[in-house]
């Protein structure tokens, strides 16, 4: 391949995974909808330094990512919905995760190497859904992969490698908390101890730079919630810090998990970064920078995740760098059968994908045929079906785009790589754009919340609730303009009107002076159920005549 057109064809191939998928829906339960209702409070008009969901403190987070979604849907509020045009923050933030990630490989494994790194990340099937979605590790995912840059840089030029050291770990700080931040400590601290290429005066004082670096993101915010209330602030680092690293989870059963979850999460990325680090010890390069620092980093992020009080498939998204950096020299000398079987294991896979992508949305839109059309309605029910043009002419144009790629791109160390990007690309493109509308109905709270606004009287004081989580509050706030009083506070005291969240079969026990007058759930949803009642107004009787 012409070097020239390398980077043009990566560039086109990262737009065209980073596109689809940002806009066209709704926030999605759970994580998207409590997300974006703090960015909502900000849009309007609640203060940044107390993050809040529906009027109520929610300190889950430190403001930087809200912040920035919030500043992405003002500007986009012109031609966007607000919560459309808050999500294209997600990609920037993933733009750059991709970025420092590139220039990390320049730094540890040649100048020509950086892109690898890239297409491995876009590669990655645990980043595909989770890079299109409104929630702070993606911009924590964005400061890991410049902490790996910055400690890489180091080793070269001392000032600048300090500094991005630093505002990652500041930039961590303030997306995901104290935890999070301490990994990166963690690995530059300790990157002396294994390798005599960071025990240098150099690095010294890149450790210097980076401490300077990092202590307004680490002091600012801080001071400003400790200032607004020292109990908030308490409360913020205990429970949202210490208590999320030092619970009472087996750290053997969270490092379990999360090596279960990593077979397929960081596939294909993992089987190339056990193939390159055989090749290092082969070759006596074990302590080589490329070989140290990403295998440091994974090692302790693993360890820390794992020692967490909870565990989710969302929180390996860091993992995923240091793998691709490991990776990034088993491309090259990968055997000529392993590369073979990879790129037509993708090429039989994503072409099949596509054709069965197509072959449902027919059924999906054009009722053919009837008997899949009738399974896919009953299992999302509410669905308006129909013909569209611009998702049809947008998956259109990825299947083409597809087929094209497979025809063009010449025989080369990178073909099976850039082939399974390729394919990933055009099998999310077509889930994104032809069954977008579908996923919706079920993922968001839009028409649930329509339907209680209909059940509702026309007048009433305010509405408390029980057992209604983030998500279902900051979607009221959102699309219905409510924001709940928890019952049992104070001023829910004189509320009229009550809105329970529970499951089908077993319905909270409510006084008997509350009136059930609606329950609903979201198309599809066989575990929660959402229940209105209103307060029984008793008049006295009418004096018995004589």
């Amino acid at each position: 391949m012409n070097l020239a057109l390398r980077p043009l064809l990566i560039a086109v191939l990262c737009l065209a995974w980073l596109l689809p998928g940002l806009i066209a829906h709704d926030p999605w339960k759970p994580d998207e909808a409590y997300t974006f209702g703090a960015v909502y409070e900000i849009l309007q008009g609640g203060g940044w330094i107390v993050p809040q969901i529906a009027g109520e403190p929610f300190l889950d987070k430190p403001p930087l990512f809200y912040l920035s979604a919030a500043a992405s849907a003002w500007l986009m509020s012109p031609i966007l919905p607000l919560h459309d045009g808050a999500r294209l923050i997600a990609g920037l933030w993933i733009g750059l995760a991709l970025l420092f990630s590139a220039l990390a490989s320049r730094e540890l494994h040649g100048e020509r190497r950086g892109l690898i790194a890239v297409l491995l990340l876009l590669g990655s099937l645990g980043l595909v859904v989770r890079g299109h979605q409104l929630i702070v590790d993606v911009a924590a995912l964005a400061g890991f992969a410049m902490a790996y840059y910055g400690a890489a840089l180091a080793l070269r030029r001392t000032i600048p490698g300090g500094f991005w050291l630093g505002t990652a770990c500041g930039l961590v700080f303030m997306t995901q908390g104290v935890p999070e931040a301490v990994m990166i400590v963690v690995i530059a601290a300790l990157l002396p101890l294994l390798s005599a290429r960071w025990r240098t005066p150099q690095y010294a004082a890149a450790l210097g730079v980076a401490l300077a670096a990092a202590l307004p993101w680490l002091a600012i915010w801080p001071a400003l919630l400790y200032r607004h209330d020292p109990a908030m602030f308490g409360a913020w680092f205990t429970a949202e810090n210490l208590a999320r690293f030092f619970g009472t989870r087996d750290m053997l059963a969270g490092l379990a998990y999360y090596l279960r979850t990593l077979p397929w999460y960081a596939f294909p990325v993992w089987p190339l970064a056990l193939w390159a680090l055989w090749r290092a010890r082969r070759m006596g390069q074990l302590g080589a920078p490329g070989v140290v620092l990403p295998a440091l980093g994974f090692i302790i992020t693993l360890l820390m995740l794992g020692s967490a009080a909870e565990q989710r498939e969302l929180y390996a998204l860091p993992m995923l760098v240091p793998l691709a950096l490991l990776a990034v020299p088993g491309i090259d000398p990968l055997r000529r059968g392993a590369a073979n079987g990879w790129y037509w294991f993708s090429v039989m896979a994503f072409t099949f994908f596509i054709f069965v992508g197509w072959f449902y949305w027919s059924a999906l839109e054009l009722g053919m045929p009837a008997k899949l059309h009738n399974h896919l309605h009953t299992i999302r029910p509410g669905y308006d079906f129909g013909f569209h043009w611009l998702p049809f002419v947008l998956g259109l144009a990825y299947s083409v785009a597809w087929f094209v790629l497979l025809a063009r791109l010449p025989r080369n160390a990178e073909r099976p790589l850039i082939i399974w990007v390729g394919g990933i690309t055009a099998a999310w493109a077509l889930l994104a754009t032809l069954f977008i509308g579908w996923v919706d109905t079920t993922k968001s709270y839009r028409s649930v919340i329509a339907d209680m606004q209909r059940a509702m009287p026309q007048q009433y004081r305010c509405v408390a609730s029980r057992e209604l989580g983030e998500t279902q509050r900051a979607m009221l706030h959102y699309f219905a303009g409510i924001r709940t009083r928890r019952a049992d506070a104070a001023q829910a005291a004189g509320c009229d009107l009550l809105l329970a969240q529970g499951v089908p079969l077993d319905e909270l026990v409510i006084a008997p002076e509350w009136n059930k007058i609606w329950e609903g759930h979201r198309p599809g949803d066989k575990d929660e159920r959402l229940r209105l009642y209103q307060r029984q107004i008793h008049q006295r009787p009418l004096p018995q005549q004589p």
